[in-house]
């Protein structure tokens, strides 16, 4: 019988991850169209995915699919070969790779959702025939020196934070469904003026230009492979990297650098720093910007209180573990 979920604890596999070494790449993928049996959808790619030892994050839905995921260098062609043969919709689909090859994921998660990213639109807020205009990083690269032109970073406020286009706005929120509620407010006004979308690797931005365009706004524009496509795409062509900091990742890296720029802040001390975390208290798990002065004075902890709360955890477990020893 087959088995269509995973059964290994995280802590396992997270483990078996540390002392593997094999060459892995991180890359990443959507596409919105029409998936009549998501479930079977989900089932053929889960099967495909654990025989070529793939580990990562797949949502599903009627509306199409996105997909973070770790692949074994000497297995990526026979994947990139079921994905284009799969159906005729994902043929020569994009692929996003990485910036860097560090361990992302150790496990394999895929599934069946009502989007393949939470927007809180309603179908009929939108037609994604209609997206932006797709722009290289050449065409990104003139558009930032026109005064006329509006960089909209459509990513969440962490993720802005620690890198982003210097003259990008970016709308304070910490969800993308906040983000698309707040176009309005901010750039209502500006419906007749050319606006660049980006996020991380263009999924955000497909469905904003899709319904920016059906409530009026006129020039819409978007990063093909958002930041990781613009990033790759400057490299290959030998032109000037002007996004600026740290590309935030959703994964176990974190964040991957693209310029050596810090344009942030410790949130306990306020010393230059963009290295984010979570606190250590488990029950408390905030992501924080934390230096390595504070990290050792508060423990790995975003607080007093959490770091106070996580050596009486520490102590407890000690004198448990003394007591049955006893």
């Amino acid at each position: 019988m087959i088995i269509l979920h995973n059964r290994i604890s995280n802590k396992t596999l997270k483990y078996k991850l540390l002392f593997d070494n094999i060459p892995r790449i991180t890359i990443s993928f959507y596409k919105y169209f029409t998936i009549n049996n998501t479930q079977k959808f989900r089932d053929d790619w889960y099967i495909s995915f654990c025989s070529l030892d793939i580990f990562g994050r797949v949502y599903i839905a009627k509306e199409g699919v996105n997909a973070q995921i770790s692949v074994p260098i000497k297995k990526y062609d026979i994947l990139k070969n079921f994905i284009y043969t799969y159906s005729p919709e994902l043929n020569n689909v994009y692929i996003n790779q990485a910036l860097d090859t560090r361990k992302s994921f150790w496990v394999l998660r895929m599934k069946v959702r009502n989007t393949i990213i939470a927007d809180g639109l309603c179908t009929q807020n939108y037609d994604l025939k209609y997206v932006g205009t797709y722009l290289k990083a050449i065409d990104v690269n003139n558009m930032l020196n026109k005064v006329d032109v509006i960089f909209l970073d459509v990513r969440n406020h962490y993720e802005y934070k620690i890198g982003h286009f210097e003259k990008a706005l970016n709308i304070p929120v910490d969800t993308f469904k906040k983000q698309l509620k707040n176009i309005m407010n901010v750039l209502g006004d500006e419906k007749n003026k050319r606006i660049v979308l980006y996020c991380t690797g263009g999924i955000r931005c497909e469905k904003t230009s899709s319904w920016m365009i059906y409530n009026g706004f006129k020039y819409i524009y978007q990063i093909k492979g958002g930041i990781l496509g613009y990033v790759n795409d400057a490299k290959k062509n030998n032109l000037p990297i002007l996004f600026k900091g740290k590309n935030f990742v959703f994964d176990a890296r974190i964040s991957e650098t693209v310029s050596t720029d810090i344009l942030s802040k410790c949130c306990q001390c306020n010393q230059i720093c963009d290295v984010y975390k979570n606190c250590y208290n488990n029950t408390c798990h905030n992501l924080f910007i934390q230096c390595i002065e504070c990290s050792n004075k508060f423990n790995n902890c975003c607080s007093k209180q959490c770091m106070t709360t996580v050596n009486y955890l520490k102590y407890k477990n000690i004198f448990v573990n003394q007591s049955i020893a006893i």
